[in-house]
């Protein structure tokens, strides 16, 4: 079953056919919300609102481990997580769709893997490419096919959050070598590498990230929502063709 993590700009998929609602407890506490399970024509999806049904949580409160523990318990064989991102390079201007391929992780604090605790083994997982090479192809033909445009590629940076960086912390990043900003790429996608499940993301820029472009000497929170709500059909799209690809999950 492909589930959909939905973040800022999807906080529900309200195109879905048969949906029902479930709440769920996992071993790490509760996820954001209620899982939502519906259907595109015969075709059965998972969605979670990644930051609560009215946008409520913070990324660095979000409960990733419950959020992944809660779609795996489900039935999830495939993740694709919809990631609203500040642009660093010129190409990535606001509405912009892009398929990452790699991540830098600046965040602190945040539980990250589910192999800790009293009696816990000590693993580590390959993390050198961290999103899924099948579910990332999946996701550019399912863009093709529909004819929605996204780049193939993109460094994305997780930072701790929930403001926004400053010019100096972007150029900083720029010289790491990232591409996009974000703040819920991680612990996201390593979760899901540990629970064995593909993981993949459509990361929507929403604004160039600061002293970048037209926001050079601030960025414009009411812009970025009409960015989102132009978006956001685009990604819907993407999914429904995604979800009509008999090899999805």
């Amino acid at each position: 079953m492909l589930a959909i993590l939905g973040g800022s700009g999807l906080s529900q998929l309200s195109w879905l056919e048969s949906v029902r609602r479930k709440t769920v407890m996992t071993m790490y506490g509760e996820p954001s919300a209620p899982l939502t399970l519906g259907r595109i024509g015969t075709r059965e999806l998972l969605f979670l609102a990644r930051h609560g049904d009215g946008h409520t949580i913070a990324p660095h409160q979000v409960n990733y481990r419950a959020n992944i523990q809660a779609l795996k318990d489900a039935g999830a064989q495939a993740i694709v997580a919809i990631a609203t991102v500040g642009g660093i390079r010129r190409e990535f201007g606001p509405g912009v769709l892009v398929i990452p391929d790699q991540i830098i992780d600046y965040t602190w604090g945040r539980p990250s893997t589910f192999f800790e605790g009293p009696g816990a083994k000590v693993t580590h997982i390959d993390f050198t490419e961290p999103y899924s090479a099948a579910l990332r192809a999946r996701l550019l033909a399912a863009s093709a096919a529909c004819g929605e445009a996204v780049t193939d590629g993109g460094v994305y940076a997780t930072t701790q959050g929930p403001r926004l960086e400053t010019a100096a912390e972007v150029r900083k990043l720029e010289r790491d070598g990232a591409d996009l900003i974000g703040m819920t790429g991680m612990p996201e996608a390593a979760l899901a590498r540990e629970a064995g499940i593909p993981y993949a993301a459509i990361a929507v820029v929403a604004n160039h990230a600061a002293g970048r472009g037209d926001s050079a000497h601030a960025i414009s929170l009411e812009r970025i929502e009409v960015v989102l709500g132009q978006a956001m059909g685009r990604v819907r799209r993407i999914l429904v063709q995604l979800a009509a690809d008999p090899d999805s999950a």
